[in-house]
């Protein structure tokens, strides 16, 4: 241990990390940060290491295979799973910079943070290919209308596929955000972090997103009705409550994953499962189906189809808040072939 360094545990200096970073990061962004730690924290409590002086660059590289092989947030009984080269870059790029961070404290070497190396990827294996097909989202639609009309899932689902917002912009929403009047019905989303609720771009994403009449008097309807009434901890009444105020955002995903299983809008399941037996049945795992999607799923399969409708880009990257080069790569799930057919249609033959 050099003399120049201060002794500081692993946990309180991830403690220090995300305090100082409170500031600068948004509320999802700071949580995302303390989940990947949370995972070097468990591994210093396994080897031994009670102090970050202690660390060396071999200690480092065990840590990349250990996080490599998926050996963090293991249920009893359950088998490590490898983790995707994307997430682990992810998941290392965070340590860099908690390192960085020790360093300035005095806890590890100035360029320590240089000996955890990133694995290289492909230029498109950073892009996840997981997604919502487009030709899915009615048929959850009607379901809905049909069977959970104006359902705090009802409108989770309407909300996203609608407008193509961000599932922490949708959170957000207060009351005061909705124009329901007349036919021409507008939802604002708004940037509010000194109340826990920012947006992914800030000030400058804010917008309003027009949704149909539909979408509209559905959204009343959630309100005059099942909408529970509370207010948040800031004392603002949002649109999304449970009985605890304010929908989490582990709530508002847990209810995509129900509505996006197969079998839960009476299609069968397309996996062969026994329903009888199947791990993904109950609520609280409805994420361990294959055919479930993420809100962010959900996003990315309604630029697929303004793409497919050949909607002008700029009205796509406005109305989603996101840049024509984020949107193609991370968002259009459009096939090359497709593309192509596409492209023909405006060519002068």
């Amino acid at each position: 241990m050099s003399d120049d360094l201060e002794k500081l545990a692993p946990d309180r200096a991830v403690r220090m990390y995300l305090d100082a970073r409170r500031d600068e990061l948004a509320d999802w962004t700071l949580k995302s940060h303390k989940y990947r730690l949370g995972a070097f924290v468990q591994w210093c409590e396994e080897n031994g290491i009670d102090d970050l002086n202690d660390l060396t660059g071999r200690d480092l590289f065990e840590y990349r295979i250990w996080r490599r092989e998926g050996n963090f947030d293991v249920e009893d009984g359950e088998s490590p799973k490898a983790i995707a080269p994307v997430t682990l870059k992810t998941q290392l790029t965070t340590l860099r910079a908690f390192l960085r961070f020790a360093a300035d404290v005095n806890a590890v070497p100035e360029d320590f943070y240089e000996r955890v190396a990133l694995p290289k990827i492909s230029g498109t294996a950073d892009v996840s290919d997981s997604t919502i097909n487009p030709d899915r989202a009615p048929a959850i639609l009607d379901y809905l209308h049909r069977y959970h009309y104006a359902s705090r899932r009802h409108v989770v689902f309407a909300l996203l596929w609608e407008t193509g917002a961000r599932m922490g912009a949708i959170r957000g929403l207060d009351l005061r955000d909705l124009d329901l009047e007349g036919h021409n019905p507008i939802i604002q989303y708004v940037h509010r972090p000194e109340t826990g609720t920012p947006i992914k771009n800030g000030y400058s994403g804010e917008r309003h997103n027009a949704v149909s009449d539909r979408v509209g008097r559905m959204l009343q309807a959630y309100i005059d009705g099942p909408r529970i009434d509370k207010r948040d901890e800031n004392g603002r009444r949002p649109l999304l409550t449970t009985t605890q105020g304010r929908a989490s955002t582990s709530t508002i995903r847990q209810d995509v994953y129900c509505v996006t299983r197969p079998c839960w809008i009476a299609k069968g399941c397309p996996h062969n499962r026994d329903m009888e037996t199947c791990e993904a049945v109950p609520i609280g795992s409805s994420s361990k189906c294959p055919s479930s999607r993420s809100p962010h799923d959900v996003r990315k399969g309604v630029v697929t189809l303004y793409r497919r409708e050949e909607v002008p880009r700029r009205v796509v990257s406005d109305r989603l808040d996101a840049s024509d080069q984020v949107l193609d790569k991370h968002y259009d799930k459009r096939g090359e072939r497709e593309r192509a057919e596409q492209r023909r249609n405006h060519l002068p033959w």
